[in-house]
Protein backbone atom coordinates (compact mmCIF):
# COMPACT_ATOMS: atom_id res chain seq x y z
CA UNK A 1 0.00 0.00 0.00
CA UNK A 2 1.21 3.48 -0.86
CA UNK A 3 1.51 5.90 2.04
CA UNK A 4 0.12 9.01 0.37
CA UNK A 5 0.88 11.08 3.44
CA UNK A 6 4.59 10.46 2.82
CA UNK A 7 4.23 10.94 -0.93
CA UNK A 8 2.75 14.43 -0.71
CA UNK A 9 4.88 17.51 -0.10
CA UNK A 10 4.62 19.08 3.33
CA UNK A 11 3.95 22.47 1.74
CA UNK A 12 0.84 21.27 -0.09
CA UNK A 13 -0.45 19.37 2.94
CA UNK A 14 -0.10 22.50 5.07
CA UNK A 15 -1.98 24.62 2.52
CA UNK A 16 -5.52 25.47 3.58
CA UNK A 17 -8.36 25.22 1.04
CA UNK A 18 -9.73 28.50 -0.25
CA UNK A 19 -12.28 30.07 2.08
CA UNK A 20 -14.08 31.45 -0.96
CA UNK A 21 -14.64 28.04 -2.51
CA UNK A 22 -15.87 26.55 0.77
CA UNK A 23 -18.94 28.77 0.84
CA UNK A 24 -19.41 28.49 -2.90
CA UNK A 25 -19.57 24.71 -2.49
CA UNK A 26 -22.05 25.01 0.40
CA UNK A 27 -24.24 27.26 -1.74
CA UNK A 28 -24.19 24.72 -4.56
CA UNK A 29 -25.62 22.07 -2.25
CA UNK A 30 -28.61 24.07 -0.96
CA UNK A 31 -31.64 24.73 -3.13
CA UNK A 32 -32.71 28.35 -3.47
CA UNK A 33 -29.49 29.91 -2.23
CA UNK A 34 -28.68 33.44 -3.33
CA UNK A 35 -24.92 33.48 -3.71
CA UNK A 36 -23.04 36.74 -3.31
CA UNK A 37 -19.80 34.90 -2.75
CA UNK A 38 -18.04 34.55 -6.09
CA UNK A 39 -16.30 37.42 -7.86
CA UNK A 40 -17.72 36.74 -11.29
CA UNK A 41 -19.51 39.30 -13.48
CA UNK A 42 -23.14 38.46 -14.19
CA UNK A 43 -22.79 40.03 -17.63
CA UNK A 44 -22.30 37.86 -20.69
CA UNK A 45 -19.05 38.28 -22.57
CA UNK A 46 -19.77 41.00 -25.17
CA UNK A 47 -21.08 39.58 -28.44
CA UNK A 48 -18.22 40.94 -30.58
CA UNK A 49 -15.78 38.94 -28.48
CA UNK A 50 -17.85 35.76 -28.64
CA UNK A 51 -18.33 36.24 -32.37
CA UNK A 52 -14.58 36.43 -32.94
CA UNK A 53 -14.09 33.22 -30.97
CA UNK A 54 -16.70 31.46 -33.09
CA UNK A 55 -15.00 32.71 -36.22
CA UNK A 56 -11.60 31.52 -34.99
CA UNK A 57 -13.02 28.05 -34.35
CA UNK A 58 -14.69 27.92 -37.75
CA UNK A 59 -11.42 28.90 -39.43
CA UNK A 60 -9.51 26.25 -37.50
CA UNK A 61 -7.35 28.69 -35.55
CA UNK A 62 -6.73 26.13 -32.85
CA UNK A 63 -2.97 25.54 -32.97
CA UNK A 64 -0.35 26.63 -30.45
CA UNK A 65 0.63 30.28 -30.54
CA UNK A 66 4.01 31.73 -29.64
CA UNK A 67 4.76 31.02 -26.00
CA UNK A 68 4.31 34.66 -25.01
CA UNK A 69 1.04 34.89 -26.95
CA UNK A 70 -0.07 36.12 -30.36
CA UNK A 71 2.06 39.08 -31.38
CA UNK A 72 -1.04 41.00 -32.45
CA UNK A 73 -2.52 40.55 -28.99
CA UNK A 74 0.70 41.59 -27.28
CA UNK A 75 0.78 44.71 -29.44
CA UNK A 76 -2.78 45.51 -28.36
CA UNK A 77 -1.84 44.95 -24.72
CA UNK A 78 1.11 47.31 -25.14
CA UNK A 79 -1.27 49.95 -26.52
CA UNK A 80 -3.61 49.28 -23.60
CA UNK A 81 -0.83 49.84 -21.07
CA UNK A 82 0.14 53.04 -22.85
CA UNK A 83 -3.35 54.54 -22.89
CA UNK A 84 -4.42 53.42 -19.39
CA UNK A 85 -1.34 53.61 -17.18
CA UNK A 86 0.83 55.68 -19.53
CA UNK A 87 3.66 53.15 -19.42
CA UNK A 88 5.46 51.64 -22.41
CA UNK A 89 6.23 47.93 -22.73
CA UNK A 90 7.90 46.20 -25.67
CA UNK A 91 5.46 43.55 -27.00
CA UNK A 92 8.44 41.48 -28.13
CA UNK A 93 10.12 41.10 -24.77
CA UNK A 94 8.14 42.70 -21.94
CA UNK A 95 4.64 41.22 -22.19
CA UNK A 96 3.41 37.65 -21.64
CA UNK A 97 -0.16 36.44 -22.18
CA UNK A 98 -1.06 34.10 -19.33
CA UNK A 99 -3.78 31.68 -18.28
CA UNK A 100 -5.75 34.23 -16.32
CA UNK A 101 -4.31 36.76 -13.95
CA UNK A 102 -3.76 33.84 -11.58
CA UNK A 103 -0.96 32.37 -13.68
CA UNK A 104 0.66 35.79 -13.94
CA UNK A 105 0.69 36.04 -10.13
CA UNK A 106 2.17 32.54 -9.89
CA UNK A 107 4.88 33.30 -12.47
CA UNK A 108 5.87 36.49 -10.72
CA UNK A 109 6.19 34.92 -7.28
CA UNK A 110 7.83 31.66 -8.35
CA UNK A 111 10.42 33.35 -10.54
CA UNK A 112 11.51 35.71 -7.77
CA UNK A 113 11.23 33.86 -4.47
CA UNK A 114 13.75 31.45 -2.99
CA UNK A 115 13.58 29.70 0.40
CA UNK A 116 13.91 32.25 3.19
CA UNK A 117 12.96 35.28 1.10
CA UNK A 118 10.33 37.50 2.67
CA UNK A 119 7.30 38.65 0.69
CA UNK A 120 5.24 41.59 1.93
CA UNK A 121 1.53 40.91 1.39
CA UNK A 122 -1.05 43.63 1.91
CA UNK A 123 -4.13 42.19 3.63
CA UNK A 124 -7.06 41.74 3.52
CA UNK A 125 -6.41 40.53 -0.01
CA UNK A 126 -7.02 37.76 -2.52
CA UNK A 127 -6.45 34.28 -1.20
CA UNK A 128 -3.69 32.99 -3.50
CA UNK A 129 -0.65 35.11 -2.61
CA UNK A 130 0.31 33.52 0.69
CA UNK A 131 0.00 29.88 -0.48
CA UNK A 132 2.18 30.46 -3.54
CA UNK A 133 4.84 32.17 -1.46
CA UNK A 134 4.83 29.27 1.00
CA UNK A 135 5.11 26.71 -1.81
CA UNK A 136 8.29 28.48 -2.90
CA UNK A 137 9.73 28.29 0.60
CA UNK A 138 9.28 32.02 1.01
CA UNK A 139 8.06 33.73 4.16
CA UNK A 140 4.79 35.67 3.86
CA UNK A 141 4.94 38.89 5.88
CA UNK A 142 1.50 40.41 6.30
CA UNK A 143 0.85 44.15 6.32
CA UNK A 144 -2.59 44.69 7.83
CA UNK A 145 -4.63 47.57 6.44
CA UNK A 146 -7.48 49.19 8.40
CA UNK A 147 -10.96 50.46 7.61
CA UNK A 148 -10.18 53.77 9.33
CA UNK A 149 -7.45 54.31 6.72
CA UNK A 150 -9.69 53.17 3.85
CA UNK A 151 -7.72 49.90 3.69
CA UNK A 152 -4.81 51.68 1.99
CA UNK A 153 -1.15 50.78 2.47
CA UNK A 154 0.85 53.59 4.07
CA UNK A 155 4.52 54.33 3.68
CA UNK A 156 5.05 53.98 7.42
CA UNK A 157 3.50 50.51 7.46
CA UNK A 158 5.67 49.45 4.55
CA UNK A 159 8.87 50.82 6.02
CA UNK A 160 8.23 49.08 9.32
CA UNK A 161 8.00 45.63 7.69
CA UNK A 162 11.04 45.79 5.39
CA UNK A 163 14.08 43.75 6.35
CA UNK A 164 17.25 42.72 4.54
CA UNK A 165 15.37 39.53 3.52
CA UNK A 166 12.48 41.33 1.80
CA UNK A 167 12.37 40.43 -1.90
CA UNK A 168 8.86 41.27 -3.10
CA UNK A 169 5.86 43.47 -2.30
CA UNK A 170 2.43 42.26 -3.45
CA UNK A 171 0.31 45.35 -4.08
CA UNK A 172 -3.31 44.32 -4.82
CA UNK A 173 -5.25 47.44 -5.81
CA UNK A 174 -8.10 47.94 -6.56
CA UNK A 175 -8.48 45.50 -3.73
CA UNK A 176 -10.36 42.25 -3.39
CA UNK A 177 -12.14 42.00 -0.89
CA UNK A 178 -12.34 45.59 0.39
CA UNK A 179 -12.77 47.58 -2.82
CA UNK A 180 -10.04 49.96 -1.65
CA UNK A 181 -7.85 51.86 -4.11
CA UNK A 182 -4.49 53.58 -3.90
CA UNK A 183 -4.36 57.19 -5.05
CA UNK A 184 -1.38 58.66 -6.83
CA UNK A 185 -0.16 60.45 -3.71
CA UNK A 186 -0.33 57.17 -1.79
CA UNK A 187 1.74 55.41 -4.44
CA UNK A 188 4.28 58.21 -4.54
CA UNK A 189 4.85 57.77 -0.80
CA UNK A 190 5.25 54.01 -1.26
CA UNK A 191 7.66 54.61 -4.14
CA UNK A 192 9.78 56.86 -1.96
CA UNK A 193 10.30 53.98 0.47
CA UNK A 194 11.00 51.42 -2.26
CA UNK A 195 13.61 53.52 -4.06
CA UNK A 196 15.95 52.88 -1.16
CA UNK A 197 15.68 49.08 -1.62
CA UNK A 198 16.05 46.27 -4.14
CA UNK A 199 12.42 45.17 -3.67
CA UNK A 200 10.30 44.19 -6.67
CA UNK A 201 6.57 45.01 -6.80
CA UNK A 202 3.90 42.60 -8.06
CA UNK A 203 1.07 45.02 -8.82
CA UNK A 204 -2.15 43.03 -9.20
CA UNK A 205 -4.41 45.37 -11.17
CA UNK A 206 -7.06 42.90 -12.36
CA UNK A 207 -9.82 45.31 -11.23
CA UNK A 208 -8.20 48.42 -12.71
CA UNK A 209 -11.12 49.10 -15.07
CA UNK A 210 -13.60 48.98 -12.20
CA UNK A 211 -12.60 52.22 -10.48
CA UNK A 212 -15.40 54.61 -9.51
CA UNK A 213 -13.52 57.62 -8.20
CA UNK A 214 -11.33 59.07 -10.93
CA UNK A 215 -8.93 56.99 -13.01
CA UNK A 216 -6.91 54.03 -11.81
CA UNK A 217 -3.27 54.82 -11.13
CA UNK A 218 -0.58 52.13 -11.33
CA UNK A 219 2.61 52.24 -9.29
CA UNK A 220 4.42 51.54 -12.59
CA UNK A 221 3.48 55.12 -13.59
CA UNK A 222 5.39 56.62 -10.68
CA UNK A 223 8.92 57.83 -11.34
CA UNK A 224 11.56 55.06 -11.12
CA UNK A 225 8.95 52.38 -10.45
CA UNK A 226 8.61 50.79 -13.89
CA UNK A 227 12.03 49.15 -13.56
CA UNK A 228 10.98 47.31 -10.37
CA UNK A 229 7.29 46.59 -11.09
CA UNK A 230 5.49 43.69 -12.75
CA UNK A 231 1.96 44.77 -13.68
CA UNK A 232 -0.60 41.96 -13.64
CA UNK A 233 -3.96 42.27 -15.34
CA UNK A 234 -6.42 40.29 -17.41
CA UNK A 235 -9.73 40.02 -19.22
CA UNK A 236 -11.87 38.23 -16.62
CA UNK A 237 -13.30 41.18 -14.71
CA UNK A 238 -13.18 44.03 -17.20
CA UNK A 239 -14.60 42.13 -20.19
CA UNK A 240 -16.66 39.50 -18.30
CA UNK A 241 -14.37 36.73 -19.61
CA UNK A 242 -13.77 34.66 -16.48
CA UNK A 243 -14.08 31.27 -18.17
CA UNK A 244 -11.88 32.25 -21.11
CA UNK A 245 -8.86 32.08 -18.77
CA UNK A 246 -6.78 34.89 -20.15
CA UNK A 247 -4.53 37.35 -18.37
CA UNK A 248 -1.29 39.19 -19.03
CA UNK A 249 1.70 40.75 -17.38
CA UNK A 250 4.07 43.52 -18.30
CA UNK A 251 7.43 44.36 -16.79
CA UNK A 252 11.16 44.87 -17.35
CA UNK A 253 12.57 42.40 -19.89
CA UNK A 254 15.15 41.21 -17.35
CA UNK A 255 12.29 39.82 -15.25
CA UNK A 256 9.76 38.95 -17.93
CA UNK A 257 12.26 36.86 -19.93
CA UNK A 258 12.67 34.57 -16.91
CA UNK A 259 8.92 34.35 -16.32
CA UNK A 260 8.47 33.37 -19.94
CA UNK A 261 10.74 30.36 -19.39
CA UNK A 262 8.52 29.04 -16.61
CA UNK A 263 5.44 29.76 -18.71
CA UNK A 264 7.00 27.76 -21.59
CA UNK A 265 7.55 24.68 -19.47
CA UNK A 266 4.39 24.82 -17.36
CA UNK A 267 1.79 26.05 -19.87
CA UNK A 268 3.24 26.30 -23.42
CA UNK A 269 0.77 29.04 -24.38
CA UNK A 270 -2.56 30.48 -23.34
CA UNK A 271 -5.79 29.26 -25.02
CA UNK A 272 -5.56 30.18 -28.69
CA UNK A 273 -9.23 30.93 -29.35
CA UNK A 274 -9.36 33.12 -26.25
CA UNK A 275 -6.38 35.09 -27.56
CA UNK A 276 -8.07 35.85 -30.88
CA UNK A 277 -11.19 36.93 -29.01
CA UNK A 278 -9.13 39.13 -26.70
CA UNK A 279 -7.73 41.10 -29.65
CA UNK A 280 -11.27 42.22 -30.45
CA UNK A 281 -11.89 42.97 -26.78
CA UNK A 282 -8.91 45.32 -26.69
CA UNK A 283 -9.74 46.98 -29.98
CA UNK A 284 -13.52 47.33 -29.90
CA UNK A 285 -15.12 46.76 -26.48
CA UNK A 286 -14.15 49.67 -24.24
CA UNK A 287 -17.75 50.93 -24.36
CA UNK A 288 -18.86 47.59 -22.92
CA UNK A 289 -16.53 48.16 -19.98
CA UNK A 290 -18.09 51.57 -19.37
CA UNK A 291 -21.60 50.10 -19.49
CA UNK A 292 -20.72 47.40 -16.97
CA UNK A 293 -18.87 49.84 -14.71
CA UNK A 294 -21.88 52.18 -14.63
CA UNK A 295 -24.17 49.31 -13.68
CA UNK A 296 -21.77 48.14 -10.97
CA UNK A 297 -21.70 51.67 -9.61
CA UNK A 298 -25.49 51.68 -9.18
CA UNK A 299 -25.30 48.36 -7.36
CA UNK A 300 -22.38 49.56 -5.25
CA UNK A 301 -24.32 52.52 -3.91
CA UNK A 302 -27.37 50.37 -3.20
CA UNK A 303 -25.43 47.70 -1.30
CA UNK A 304 -23.34 50.15 0.75
CA UNK A 305 -26.43 52.16 1.71
CA UNK A 306 -28.30 48.97 2.59
CA UNK A 307 -25.62 47.60 4.92
CA UNK A 308 -25.19 50.93 6.67
CA UNK A 309 -28.97 51.13 7.11
CA UNK A 310 -28.93 47.66 8.67
CA UNK A 311 -26.28 48.74 11.17
CA UNK A 312 -23.42 46.82 9.57
CA UNK A 313 -20.91 49.62 9.10
CA UNK A 314 -19.63 49.51 5.54
CA UNK A 315 -16.57 51.21 4.09
CA UNK A 316 -17.41 52.83 0.74
CA UNK A 317 -15.39 50.90 -1.87
CA UNK A 318 -13.87 52.87 -4.74
CA UNK A 319 -12.94 49.90 -6.92
CA UNK A 320 -13.67 46.25 -7.84
CA UNK A 321 -17.18 44.87 -7.16
CA UNK A 322 -17.13 43.97 -3.49
CA UNK A 323 -18.20 45.50 -0.21
CA UNK A 324 -16.62 44.54 3.10
CA UNK A 325 -19.12 45.35 5.85
CA UNK A 326 -18.27 44.90 9.52
CA UNK A 327 -20.37 42.32 11.40
CA UNK A 328 -18.64 43.00 14.73
CA UNK A 329 -21.85 44.49 16.17
CA UNK A 330 -23.48 41.05 16.02
CA UNK A 331 -20.93 39.53 18.38
CA UNK A 332 -20.42 36.65 15.97
CA UNK A 333 -17.28 35.52 14.22
CA UNK A 334 -17.15 35.92 10.47
CA UNK A 335 -17.37 32.16 9.93
CA UNK A 336 -20.34 31.74 12.30
CA UNK A 337 -22.17 34.64 10.71
CA UNK A 338 -21.71 33.24 7.21
CA UNK A 339 -22.62 29.67 8.14
CA UNK A 340 -25.78 30.63 10.00
CA UNK A 341 -26.80 33.03 7.25
CA UNK A 342 -26.46 30.47 4.46
CA UNK A 343 -28.27 27.72 6.34
CA UNK A 344 -31.05 29.84 7.85
CA UNK A 345 -31.71 32.41 5.12
CA UNK A 346 -30.02 30.84 2.10
CA UNK A 347 -27.68 33.74 1.36
CA UNK A 348 -24.02 32.90 0.73
CA UNK A 349 -21.29 35.43 1.47
CA UNK A 350 -17.61 34.91 2.37
CA UNK A 351 -16.12 35.36 5.85
CA UNK A 352 -13.58 38.14 6.01
CA UNK A 353 -10.89 35.99 7.58
CA UNK A 354 -10.65 34.04 4.31
CA UNK A 355 -8.62 37.04 3.13
CA UNK A 356 -6.29 37.16 6.12
CA UNK A 357 -6.66 37.17 9.89
CA UNK A 358 -7.23 40.94 9.88
CA UNK A 359 -10.43 40.29 7.92
CA UNK A 360 -12.04 38.75 11.01
CA UNK A 361 -15.17 40.69 11.94
CA UNK A 362 -16.03 41.40 8.31
CA UNK A 363 -17.77 39.63 5.43
CA UNK A 364 -17.14 39.97 1.72
CA UNK A 365 -20.20 40.55 -0.42
CA UNK A 366 -19.97 40.67 -4.21
CA UNK A 367 -22.31 42.99 -6.06
CA UNK A 368 -21.56 41.42 -9.44
CA UNK A 369 -25.21 40.40 -9.51
CA UNK A 370 -28.47 41.98 -10.65
CA UNK A 371 -30.25 44.55 -8.50
CA UNK A 372 -33.20 42.18 -8.07
CA UNK A 373 -30.79 39.51 -6.85
CA UNK A 374 -29.19 41.98 -4.44
CA UNK A 375 -32.51 43.33 -3.14
CA UNK A 376 -33.72 39.87 -2.21
CA UNK A 377 -30.39 39.05 -0.56
CA UNK A 378 -30.49 42.26 1.51
CA UNK A 379 -34.07 41.47 2.55
CA UNK A 380 -32.99 38.06 3.82
CA UNK A 381 -29.96 39.49 5.61
CA UNK A 382 -32.24 42.00 7.33
CA UNK A 383 -34.47 39.13 8.48
CA UNK A 384 -31.38 37.29 9.73
CA UNK A 385 -30.27 40.30 11.78
CA UNK A 386 -33.78 40.60 13.24
CA UNK A 387 -33.65 36.94 14.24
CA UNK A 388 -30.31 37.50 15.99
CA UNK A 389 -31.70 40.56 17.79
CA UNK A 390 -34.81 38.71 18.95
CA UNK A 391 -32.75 35.75 20.12
CA UNK A 392 -30.57 38.09 22.19
CA UNK A 393 -33.67 39.70 23.73
CA UNK A 394 -35.04 36.32 24.72
CA UNK A 395 -31.78 35.50 26.50
CA UNK A 396 -32.11 38.64 28.60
Amino acid sequence: MIDYNKALSCAIKDMKPSGIRKFFDIAQQIDGVISLGVGEPDFKTPWLIRQEAISALEKGKTCYTANAGLMTLREEIAKYFQRTIHTSYDPNSEIVVTVGGSEAIDLCIRCLIEPGDEVLIVEPSFVCYRPIVSLCGGIPVVIETKAENEFRLTADQLREKITDKTKLLVLPYPNNPTGAIMRREDLESIAQVLRETNIIVASDEIYSELTYSGKHCSIAEIEDMRERTVVINGFSKSFAMTGWRLGFLGGPRELVSQMLKLHQYAIMCSPTVSQYAAIVAMRSCEKNIETMRNEYNIRRRFVVDSFNRLGLKCFVPQGAFYVFPSIKSTGMTSADFCEKLVYSKKVAVVPGDAFGECGEGYIRVSYAYSLNHLREAIKRIEEFLEDIKNADLQKT
